[in-house]
């Protein structure tokens, strides 16, 4: 990693819905019932307060995503955030791209995150390389991701199931991204 690259501070941003969220008072049984599941098991947000208008899509959603994005063993939780950074930033999501950056920052070395905002992907390790370009092809429309990109990915050290639990973290931000875009807006 090249130290030319200046360290950047990611504020959080702050989600605004364009329709009103379920308020907690007015909540029916069942929306109380989903929002005791809820993404990273954290805090009943703005969001899942919007999503929870159909408590039943909201949970099936949602325990997929702590599935795929917090599940023990298999790829390490810093490279299933590089790829839902990595697709939240080709699809222009700035909510989930400041949320994952700084996740991933957490987790790994904090210059990764610095040069992927810097636009310096050259100064990617060949492992982070592979995944931010994996996830380029797999998010683009339609998908370009080929054999090429797997091969690159076992070259940087990945197994098979490793690249399996790469694909879903990049795929649910596919969807994240756009579920997140026309129910609200970031500042």
């Amino acid at each position: 990693m090249s130290t030319s690259i200046p360290q950047i501070t990611l504020k959080p941003l702050t989600w605004t819905p364009h329709l009103p969220p379920v308020e907690m008072a007015d909540a029916t049984p069942r929306q109380l019932e989903a929002m005791k599941v809820t993404p990273s098991a954290k805090k009943v947000s703005a969001y899942v307060r919007t999503l929870v208008h159909d408590p039943d899509s909201y949970v099936a959603r949602t325990e997929l995503f702590n599935a795929i994005m917090y599940a023990e063993g298999g790829l390490p939780r810093a490279d299933r955030e590089l790829g839902a950074l990595a697709a939240s930033l080709i699809n222009g999501c700035q909510y989930c791209a400041n949320v994952h950056a700084r996740q991933h920052a957490k987790l790994t070395d904090p210059g990764v995150t610095s040069a992927l905002y810097a636009g310096r992907r050259d100064a990617l390790g060949p492992r982070e390389a592979a995944i931010f370009d994996f996830a380029e092809a797999l998010t683009a429309t339609p998908p370009v991701a080929d054999r090429g990109h797997i091969a690159a990915l076992r070259e940087a050290g990945m197994d098979d199931a490793e690249i399996q639990d790469l694909i879903h973290s990049i795929a649910i931000f596919g969807w994240a991204n756009r579920l997140m875009h026309p129910l609200g807006h970031s500042s």
